[in-house]
């Protein structure tokens, strides 16, 4: 599943690069895709940018391959015309946008209500052994000797966690109106805070619960080797005993695609303007990524079928991850930079918490791509 975005209060195509308030203009908070513009070489940045896309373009594709399983488990489309049938939802996107953005929270709101209620009532019909969740959140050393596990918990890692969000809600706090003082700003920064932990926490909630329903459902089942999004489809309706329990899966898998659908287009363009002062219209901007995304998917389906596109979408996490540091190393600079940031910056536990982190992120990936090449 996705990284859910915090809903915005202004339009992307209409959002001005200055805001008044009572009277006064002020310039907005930067955005941490300007900061990078502005910080390194004209080469790094466009660097910076390119693999920013490339996570978008991950992403969507994840979102084309999850959508279209989705309709085929539902409704019986067979996955290649899925595939082709997801490009359509850029119209909704925009049609929604010039209807007014009040209309993508509301839809992005009841995405998130029809995913969270979906795996809530999955867990509930699943029964998990919660003192063993418990100690499954406990890391263990064979994630490191089995590429297998580690492969897998990077492509989590990516799918919660995505890169472009953390470019994305730095901006979410140029939405809210703020005045030219520490209070003021204080206040924006401490909701956009708000916005974040609960966008990522119910990231994490949602990739935690298809792990512990996956593992009370299929484990002592008889069933512990499924790894297929069909497989699990057809098996969750006969094991917890309600044809509920399928449906209810395919539709949050839906459901999360199109979550996603909105992430990447209100990200892509914080990113092309960010770091190259680039800006295009929605409609063209959507359209080129949802493009880079379809061709892979089709060939794929075409030539490998559900089993290809399964493997594909889990691929297209782990990149998501691969592109992680690179935004993670630049956010945590930044925000720890007091001639950037001044009063704001973060304090030191703060930081001595984050650069490990984003040391520990790069490693895995760097021995992820180790273990890949050299085995």
């Amino acid at each position: 599943m996705h990284a859910f975005v915090a809903a915005w209060r202004i339009s992307l195509s209409k959002s001005p690069t200055h805001y008044q308030v009572d009277g006064r203009f002020r310039k907005p908070i930067c955005k941490v895709a300007q900061a990078c513009r502005d910080h390194f070489s004209k080469p790094v940045a466009v660097t910076l940018w390119v693999l920013c896309e490339i996570a978008i373009a991950a992403c969507d594709l994840a979102e084309v391959i999850g959508a279209a399983i989705a309709l085929h488990l539902l409704f019986g489309l067979p996955l290649i015309w899925g595939v082709c049938l997801t490009a359509l939802d850029v119209l909704i996107v925009l049609f929604l946008q010039h209807r007014g953005f009040r209309y993508v929270e509301a839809l992005v709101v009841a995405l998130i209500c029809l995913i969270a209620g979906s795996f809530a009532v999955e867990l509930w019909l699943a029964r998990p052994d919660f003192g063993g969740v418990a100690v499954g959140f406990v890391p263990q050393t064979r994630i490191l000797t089995d590429p297998n596990m580690l492969y897998i918990a990077i492509s989590i890692l990516g799918a919660t966690v995505m890169p472009h969000n953390l470019y994305l809600h730095s901006s979410i706090v140029q939405t809210r109106k703020y005045l030219d003082n520490v209070p003021s700003k204080a206040e924006a920064i401490r909701f956009a805070t708000i916005d974040s932990s609960v966008a990522l926490m119910s990231a994490l909630f949602i990739n935690g619960a298809i792990l512990v329903m996956a593992a009370a459902v299929f484990h002592g089942s008889g069933h512990e080797a499924v790894a297929d999004i069909g497989d699990a489809y057809q098996l969750l309706s006969p094991l917890l005993g309600t044809k509920a329990a399928s449906i209810l899966f395919a539709v949050a898998l839906l459901c999360s695609g199109q979550n996603a659908t909105l992430t990447g287009t209100l990200a892509g363009q914080i990113v092309m303007e960010g770091f190259i002062n680039l800006r295009l219209r929605p409609w063209l901007r959507r359209l080129i990524t949802r493009l880079i995304a379809i061709v892979p998917a089709v060939i794929v389906v075409w030539l490998y079928g559900e089993r290809g596109s399964g493997q594909l979408l889990i691929l297209s996490q782990v990149i998501l991850s691969l592109q992680l540091s690179f935004a993670v190393f630049p956010l945590v600079m930044f925000t720890s930079d007091t001639h950037k940031m001044g009063s704001f910056a973060s304090p030191f536990w703060v930081q001595a918490i984050a650069w490990p982190v984003a040391v520990v992120i790069a490693v895995l990936n760097t021995y992820l791509l180790w273990q890949t090449f050299a085995a």
